[in-house]
């Protein structure tokens, strides 16, 4: 049987420290709280994917998050983020055949996107989970040479084109799945809020919170 490690980078939700890009339009103490919630379902949609051993990477305490009994929590490290994934990778394949990388941006994020990427690293040695800003929300591999992720540019257009460069350039045989968004912009969450809204997308504390979020604003 395959052994797969799914692993959620995440960020302790400190206020101004997390989901910065959606301040003014929310609060410090609401964008963490948002930021909380993204995590809360991104894990519970983890620990739905049977096959998946799940652990939790975090950058800052891991204590104010809504951690399951019995998951593993590993600290990121120093490093930019290809170093910690990088590092994460190695750990992770230590013990098993293959490992996926999450972020916690994707609130929502179907299932069946996960259950592809696990499929795709049957034949292949890497997926990838192009997002529509021009980089990834999921990386898979299955072997990760040393310095593969070290010195890329993170958070620009190109992105995940330059990832795309560095795998084949390694020998590596990259599958993609579909394609899906992060919640980075306040418009980035006006999308999340109204598939929230049509049922096409399952978060359920986020839903919670961003009706709370609305209701409150309609009171005052």
């Amino acid at each position: 049987m395959n052994t797969a490690t799914l692993c959620i980078f995440v960020k302790s939700p400190l206020p101004g420290s997390v989901k910065t890009r959606l301040t003014p339009y929310l609060t410090a103490g609401e964008a963490s709280g948002l930021a909380a919630a993204f995590f809360t379902d991104t894990l519970a949609l983890a620990r739905s994917c049977e096959w998946a051993r799940v652990v939790v990477a975090c950058e800052g305490d891991p204590s104010p998050l809504e951690i399951a009994p019995g998951t593993e929590v590993w600290p990121q490290g120093m490093g930019d983020l290809g170093e910690r994934m990088e590092r994460a990778f190695s750990l992770a394949l230590e013990g098993g055949d293959s490992a996926i990388v999450i972020g916690t941006d994707s609130p929502g994020l179907p299932r069946r996107i996960l259950d592809a990427a696990h499929l795709r690293l049957l034949e292949h040695d890497a997926v990838v989970g192009p997002s529509d800003d021009g980089g990834f929300y999921l990386l898979g591999l299955r072997r990760c040479p040393s310095g593969l992720l070290h010195g890329l540019s993170w958070s620009t257009a190109t992105t995940r084109e330059r990832l795309l460069e560095r795998l084949r350039s390694s020998g590596i045989a990259v599958a993609e799945v579909e394609p899906w968004f992060d919640v980075d912009e306040p418009a980035d969450l006006r999308r999340l809020a109204g598939l929230l809204r049509e049922e096409r997308v399952i978060a359920p504390r986020t839903a919670r919170l961003l009706a709370e979020l609305t209701n409150g604003r309609r009171s005052t």
